[in-house]
């Protein structure tokens, strides 16, 4: 006769000794990080719920076009050009090689973003559209007459903007979406480039700031000008330029504003916002910017992700397959420690 404790231990009389049983779930659990799986999944269900319902009657080809001209498209890539020659001028972090590392690396996502990326989040961004339009109707506001037209752009504006907080918030405090969000402050030289410095399926938990959009469809959309302004916005923030915006700082995101937000050692859940400052100041999360950390390091302490920085050579492709893995490896104590806390006291996330 023997005793059994499941499901890990199976103990005999007999012989005394103890016998592990890997269970299927413990097995998978040791080798992929489940939560990882599980996003990756619902944005796959989603993506095939819009594909079959005809991305709810939008143009898909259209709306590519729209995000790559956003992304990549001239006026874009003019902005980013200005962006690097004034990094050389009024440099934040100063000493760096014309082509870091971090910046060829950032290279291998700006092309990922332009060849795939953009696919996927039109693909995403449709899905979700069409299905809280035909699950949430009511969600949608009739045409206000009375409502000038600038006045509703700005309103989106704002809304998605504090939309994009809150996501961006929800990337540092819950476990499973830090996962996708840490390669984007693994970045050790941080340039405009960083702002494409991205896990494809992070995109997932910014379908929050279509939302403002959708309710106020029927009253009028964010034109292309307006949204190339906001991405090139994001991206200054994300630039090694020395430049802080004064007492307008309090509303808008400035370089030396966002720049805490990727430092090395503090906290990291701090300076969230895209374009606008005034959510951090709200909900009491912002670090103004002083002489000190104009020029900090940035990055993961203790590099739980690996980076292009962290041997005698870079090995660029091999480090940008792992990256794009990451997210699915196995969780262990190291990479357990909650990133947005790291400090001397930092702990394991709560969700």
């Amino acid at each position: 006769m023997s005793l059994t404790l499941e499901p890990r231990f199976k103990i005999t009389r007999s012989t005394t000794r103890v016998k592990a049983v890997t269970t299927p779930r413990r097995w998978l659990v040791t080798r992929v990080y489940l939560p990882a799986l599980a996003i990756t999944a619902a944005g796959a269900a989603l993506i095939a719920i819009g594909w079959i319902s005809r991305w709810g009657g939008a143009d898909f080809a259209g709306t590519l076009t729209s995000l790559r001209v956003v992304a990549i498209g001239p006026v874009s890539l003019v902005i980013v050009g200005l962006f690097m020659i004034a990094e050389r001028v009024w440099p934040a972090q100063q000493g760096r090689p014309l082509f870091a590392r971090g910046h060829r690396q950032d290279v291998l996502f700006t092309v990922l973003n332009a060849t795939l990326t953009l696919p996927f989040v039109a693909a995403l961004s449709l899905s979700f559209a069409a299905v809280v339009r035909a699950r949430m109707p009511w969600l949608t506001f009739p045409r206000f007459a009375a409502l000038p037209h600038g006045l509703v752009i700005a309103i989106i504006f704002v809304a998605m903007d504090g939309c994009n907080w809150a996501a961006h918030l929800a990337n540092h405090r819950v476990r499973a979406l830090w996962r996708f969000h840490e390669l984007h402050h693994s970045q050790e030289d941080m340039s405009v480039l960083t702002v494409f410095r991205t896990h494809p399926f992070v995109h997932f938990v910014y379908l929050v700031a279509l939302i403002p959009g959708i309710v106020l469809i029927a009253n009028g959309g964010i034109s292309t000008a307006l949204l190339i302004a906001y991405a090139g916005a994001v991206g200054l923030a994300h630039s090694n330029i020395r430049l802080g915006f004064g007492p307008l700082g309090r509303i808008f995101v400035s370089p030396n504003f966002h720049r805490i937000h990727h430092r090395l050692e503090g906290r990291q859940d701090v300076n969230l916002g895209f374009a606008l400052s005034i959510w951090d100041h709200v909900f009491k999360t912002a670090v103004n910017p002083t002489k000190e950390t104009v020029g900090i390091a940035t990055g993961l302490p203790g590099r739980p992700l690996i980076v292009e920085h962290g041997t005698a050579r870079p090995h660029h492709l091999k480090v940008f397959a792992a990256q794009l893995a990451a997210p699915f490896r196995p969780l262990n104590r190291e990479n357990m420690v909650n990133r947005y806390d790291v400090s001397d006291n930092a702990s394991v996330p709560r969700r």
